[in-house]
């Protein structure tokens, strides 16, 4: 935490420690908006620091720390709309763009900020892998949850044991596409979070072509990937399928009912190219595991497991 606090202003920084301390908040957001309190949020509440409105000093201080002093150097990665920290914590951004025969070559004139915590639940996974390993090898599995549901916490966690191995689950070569650094959290190509020794990592690269290029390159016996939904995103996973590389991804989503009216995911539902769905909820906490389907929509587990 005190890595992020260093970010900002010193009594910036002093108030939020304080609030954090003594409201025992277990933060996943910092939300820094111009003309506006500061907002903390642990993935269920938003608390406000009204007597700390941020002013445009404070988000130009912000953003030389976070930059180190030189826009030029993070020009690219402030055209996707947000920035990869040390220790592998993301600032999203927003602001005015300035766009050029339709497409964006800058952001300025930046107004918001959106600090997204980057935090390692260790054993987050571990109860369910009994119902995704199944016949020697993991199967295609899609987790569906819901923002801040816990998607990318419980994939990263998944691919750790995928790529280290525990008692009867041996490790196995490990790609993950980590289009916008969420999982791996890499800054310039390097993980800042734990990984087992047999993961391979495209960073930064859309998921479509980094999937084929792992597959060529890499010659993976699991993917990981988070977050798909796009017509590219469905062929893709489709091609890799069909090489014999197992399939782990997530997707936006309330159930399996909902995901299944998206058109983008039919070649992929219709073909029962998954094998588990993972049902994660935020109804009592973050990460909560409501139910794991089969292929065919059926329950094969419904467990609530308490993560100490």
């Amino acid at each position: 935490m005190d890595q992020i606090l260093s970010l900002f202003p010193p009594n910036m920084a002093n108030q939020m420690r304080e609030k954090i301390q003594s409201e025992k908040i277990q933060l996943q957001e910092i939300r820094i908006r111009i003309n506006r309190p500061i907002e903390l949020n642990d993935g269920r509440h938003a608390i406000w620091l009204y007597n700390q409105k941020v002013t445009k000093q404070d988000a130009l201080y912000l953003l030389n720390k976070i930059s180190e002093f030189s826009l030029y150097r993070l020009e690219e990665e402030l055209k996707q709309g947000y920035i990869t920290i040390a220790g592998g914590h993301r600032v999203g951004i927003s602001g005015s763009v300035i766009v050029e025969e339709g497409m964006i070559k800058a952001i300025k004139h930046i107004s918001s900020f959106n600090i997204r915590l980057a935090t390692e639940e260790v054993g987050f996974s571990k109860p369910y892998l009994p119902y995704l390993y199944q016949h020697y090898k993991y199967v295609n599995t899609l987790i569906i949850g819901p923002p801040q549901s816990g998607k990318t916490t419980f994939l990263r966690d998944l691919a750790k044991y995928i790529s280290t191995g525990v008692k009867q689950y041996p490790a196995y070569k490990t790609a993950i596409v980590d289009e916008r650094s969420e999982i791996c959290a890499a800054v310039e190509g390097v993980p800042q979070l734990s990984f087992g020794l047999r993961v391979d990592v495209m960073d930064a690269c859309p998921k479509s072509q980094g999937m084929m290029m792992l597959v060529r390159s890499m010659s993976p016996e699991v993917m990981i990937v988070d977050e798909i939904g796009s017509q590219k995103d469905v062929q893709a996973l489709q091609e890799v399928i069909h090489t014999g590389v197992q399939v782990i991804c997530t997707i936006h989503g309330e159930s399996l009912d909902d995901i299944q009216n998206k058109p983008a995911l039919q070649p992929l539902l219709e073909s029962k190219a998954f094998e588990r769905y993972v049902i994660l909820s935020m109804q009592n906490r973050t990460g909560e595991v409501k139910h794991i389907l089969d292929q065919n929509g059926r329950v094969v587990s419904y467990q609530k497991v308490i993560h100490r």
